[in-house]
């Protein structure tokens, strides 16, 4: 059975305002876990938090990325040390929160490109820092699941094929593999072809609508999507991802410039509903159609 949760980031990026009734809600709704940014090394606060989320039942994921300054692919080796060593500190701050799988892009900095592909050493910088990064995360109990984007947000991991290479090259157990259904539906010729591709190492699924709305608004093949979840025997955590117009920072950074649903609320209510149906389906047989 998997367990169904909403990523937070239509309310907020820091997880500094005082989200009690967010949380109830959810837990209300029928969610299983929520998945939190980490966007800040405050201990004490993501330790607070994990508090909060035990008190009312509601499991917890986290996700993070990192910025230039953090960049494990800069040329600059006191940069990528930087970046290693935030990173192993926002593993504490995950597993304090209560999280056991830390998801995202922070192979890289988010939207730091040099305009050309990534290089040999660029993509050895990564694997050796990332290494390090999870060897850290197995003392703490939390796996790192690599998160693949579009070429308009990275350009080191942009598809499933480069995805199970970089895993497989880190080598490591507690490096393993996330899934994004809208980076999919701009990337991959098949998304049925990309979940086989990184089936072996999947450990985190977000569920994303193509205009980043309410999961099922728009034109992602989702037939498909739980078709192969359930070829594949996926049993992991499936969460909600979605933007809009708040917080404003992130709307920016996300392109969001029109509103996409009537709250985050009334997404998160129908996000669940269309999810729990499909997990309930006998599914059908996975068509090999192009998601266009």
């Amino acid at each position: 059975m998997n367990k169904l949760g909403m990523n937070l980031f239509v309310w907020t990026m820091s997880m500094d305002e005082d989200l009690s009734g967010t949380l109830s809600f959810l837990k209300t709704s029928g969610f299983d876990f929520v998945e939190i940014p980490i966007n800040n090394t405050d201990l004490d606060k993501w330790e607070r938090i994990g508090q909060q989320l035990a008190e009312l039942g509601l499991g917890v994921q986290a996700c993070t990325l990192c910025g230039a300054e953090h960049d494990l692919i800069n040329a600059d080796e006191s940069i990528r040390r930087a970046g290693i060593e935030h990173l192993k500190t926002v593993v504490d701050c995950a597993a304090l929160a209560g999280a056991t799988i830390l998801m995202g892009p922070f192979y890289a900095g988010f939207k730091v490109f040099s305009g050309k592909p990534a290089t040999a050493d660029e993509w050895a910088w990564s694997v050796e820092g990332m290494r390090e990064v999870a060897a850290y995360a197995e003392t703490k109990g939390v796996i790192l699941a690599m998160e693949y984007l579009n070429r308009f947000e990275t350009y080191l991991l942009t598809c499933a094929d480069e995805l199970v290479r970089y895993v497989e090259a880190v080598n490591h157990p507690n490096c393993q593999a996330a899934f994004d259904t809208f980076h999919a539906n701009m990337e991959e010729k098949s998304i049925a072809d990309a979940l086989r591709k990184v089936a072996p190492y999947l450990v985190h699924v977000q569920i994303s609508e193509n205009d980043r709305s309410t999961p099922g608004q728009g034109h992602i093949n989702f037939d498909q999507v739980f078709n192969v979840l359930h070829e594949i025997e996926y049993n992991g955590p499936i969460a909600i991802e979605a933007f809009g117009p708040n917080p404003p920072e992130l709307a920016a950074a996300t392109h969001i410039f029109r509103p996409m649903f009537e709250s985050p609320e009334q997404l998160a209510v129908d996000g669940l509903a269309f999810i729990k149906e499909y997990t309930k389906r006998v599914p059908e047989s996975t068509s090999e159609a192009i998601v266009s």
